[in-house]
């Protein structure tokens, strides 16, 4: 209720194709610090979303790094709730699940990259998903600052400058991760430039402005 317009103004923006990767955070200290599942299929109420196999294989293959782990992804909700907006709107599709804990920067570099070259030498096209929340639970005033700090460093395209600045600005975007990974892999794919689709608070659905969370939905191209 308080995010999904947000989410829904991108994907009205898309033309979707039928494979996707999505990476988001490690919202509990449970499982693998980089994990991704490879079998199967995640349920929601409009039907099963099934899982990307050959893609699963191949990226653990580019970036062993990744661990085949259902443990870090059993209890999390930042991926699964984009599946409704891609059952709705892109048909049959399959879909690999990344949960990132707590994580180097090297290291995401590294799956930045892995990701980019499966995509690259893949024969169908695969879109690229980071989920995240931005400011969690700080006044509307503050929580607006903090993320536009953030939104320069992800409309610049600058995936290091992200990871920096949500650090030294105490910013708690708990998808940070999954953004810097996904800006890596799409500046290596030729992304040139990015576009803040919508930006809003919880404050603007609850009309709470004192303990507020904050969302954004950016393309990059």
């Amino acid at each position: 209720m308080y995010s999904g317009h947000v989410a829904g103004a991108v994907y009205a923006r898309l033309n979707l194709p039928a494979r996707f990767i999505l990476i988001g955070p490690r919202h509990f200290p449970r499982g693998a610090q980089m994990a991704i599942l490879s079998e199967g299929a995640w349920r929601t109420p409009l039907g099963d979303a099934p899982l990307d196999s050959s893609l699963a294989s191949e990226l653990r293959a580019a970036c062993p790094l990744l661990r085949e782990d259902s443990v870090a992804h059993a209890s999390e909700h930042a991926l699964e709730v984009q599946l409704p907006f891609l059952q709705r709107r892109a048909g049959d599709f399959r879909f690999v699940p990344i949960a990132l804990g707590n994580v180097r920067y090297e290291d995401l570099e590294a799956l930045g990259h892995a990701i980019a070259k499966v995509v690259a030498a893949a024969s169908e096209p695969a879109l690229l998903i980071a989920s995240s929340d931005m400011n969690h639970y700080e006044s509307d005033a503050i929580t607006r600052v903090k993320d536009g700090h953030a939104l320069d460093r992800i409309l610049a395209l600058d995936a290091r400058g992200l990871f920096d600045v949500v650090q030294r600005e105490k910013i708690s975007m708990c998808g940070v991760n999954a953004a810097v990974s996904v800006i890596i892999a799409a500046r290596d794919l030729g992304a040139a430039n990015a576009e803040l689709v919508r930006y809003a608070t919880s404050a603007d659905v609850s009309g709470d402005r004192e303990e507020v969370v904050g969302y954004a939905g950016v393309l990059i191209r």
